[in-house]
């Protein structure tokens, strides 16, 4: 909780935020489900929320791994994330 990577901090924690009950449904499900695999060691620690507003962020921040790609945070950090994701979901 409240940790990505090498980043401490709440501004950190994972969280999806929904507009309609149907979304926060669907998300308690998925973690439910994630949670009852034990794919994990640890259970999701991702919080459900309404949405009360959204920020867009500033345009270097769009798509960042795609146009930073050799970015030592990118290589270290998230790029072995989405291996392990692929390896674990080929389908996606």
């Amino acid at each position: 909780m409240n940790r990505q990577g090498p980043d401490d901090g709440s501004q950190y924690r994972s969280e999806i935020f929904y507009t309609s009950e149907d979304q926060k449904k669907v998300a308690e499900a998925y973690i439910q489900q994630l949670n009852a695999s034990k794919l994990f060691k640890k259970p999701i620690a991702t919080k459900v929320e309404p949405l009360k507003e959204f920020y867009r962020a500033e345009d270097y921040h769009q798509d960042y791994a795609v146009h930073n790609p050799n970015q030592a945070y990118i290589v270290y950090n998230d790029l072995p994330k989405v291996a392990h994701v692929k390896q674990e979901f080929p389908t996606l």
